[in-house]
């Protein structure tokens, strides 16, 4: 294939040539000369040169199959006569893909949206160098997340994944998407996940999980600080208050403050009465 790449198209104010085309037209018609019709024809011809420029937008310039340039001054123009003029917008484009169904890098359904804001940068290769070059950009970014999807799991506690890396996750699409795209001229200005979820299948299970995972991690804090606390205590009658306590009652003790700092419900106290 050919690539082709942007060049600087001829063009003139629209405005300077018309005032001329007219004055030879008149001069042409004032002179009463045989060659009036011919100065009318040529005109005529050269006048299909004049075209419209809109701000953010080229032009694309096609004489009879051979590129020619592309015009990106905006206004009124006039440039190579008979040639084809194809408009490609340079503004900012923000394109949402659809809500797809893949599987992360465990094998689990998972539901997956960006947002690409994007724009022409080089409006030769996004007319040759492609068919179409908006239909390019929503097939690549939707080949461009499922791939990345599934080279990483939804959530992690030990590596990188899609819920807990999102600017991480979002930086890499970028890049991905980027290197796909340079072929077509297009320019990813930024991208977003838009919708990061569990397919309704399995969403109520692996929400039954994150809780279990929750709650382990919680008891497991406080045990870890609980288990803290008792060293500090049995340190505290060890060295400090002088008190000999045996390993009986150590074991006692431990089990008590135990039960008290990691109960759910608050601990009642016994209060033992002898006779």
């Amino acid at each position: 294939m050919k690539t082709i790449n942007d060049k600087e198209g001829f063009c003139g104010n629209g405005f300077v040539v018309l005032a001329v085309f007219v004055a030879m037209v008149v001069l042409a018609i004032a002179m009463h000369s045989p060659a009036t019709i011919v100065v009318v024809v040529l005109v005529a011809i050269a006048a299909s040169g004049f075209t419209v420029v809109q701000p953010n937008s080229a032009r694309v310039i096609t004489f009879f199959g051979q590129y020619v340039g592309t015009i990106r001054e905006s206004g009124f123009q006039f440039t190579v006569p008979l040639s084809l003029k194809t408009t490609v917008p340079l503004k900012l484009i923000n394109f949402v893909t659809n809500d797809l169904k893949v599987n992360d890098r465990h094998g689990n359904p998972i539901e997956i949206g960006a947002v690409v804001v994007w724009r022409v940068q080089d409006a030769a290769q996004a007319s040759f160098n492609v068919d179409n070059y908006r239909n390019f950009v929503d097939n690549q970014a939707d080949i461009a997340i499922r791939t990345l999807a599934a080279h990483y799991p939804y959530d992690s506690e030990t590596e990188p994944s899609l819920r807990g890396n999102i600017d991480e996750i979002a930086q890499q699409l970028q890049t991905v998407l980027q290197e796909k795209l340079a072929v077509a001229g297009i320019h990813i200005e930024e991208t977003r996940l838009s919708h990061l979820a569990y397919a309704p299948e399995i969403a109520g299970a692996m929400l039954k999980r994150q809780q279990a995972v929750a709650i382990f991690q919680a008891r497991r804090y406080m045990v870890e600080n609980a288990l803290a606390i008792i060293d500090d205590v049995v340190a505290h009658f060890d060295t400090k208050s002088g008190v000999v306590i045996s390993d009986d009652k150590k074991a006692d003790l431990i089990n008590s403050l135990l039960v008290v700092m990691t109960a759910e419900k608050e601990s009642q106290p016994v209060v033992a009465v002898g006779r």
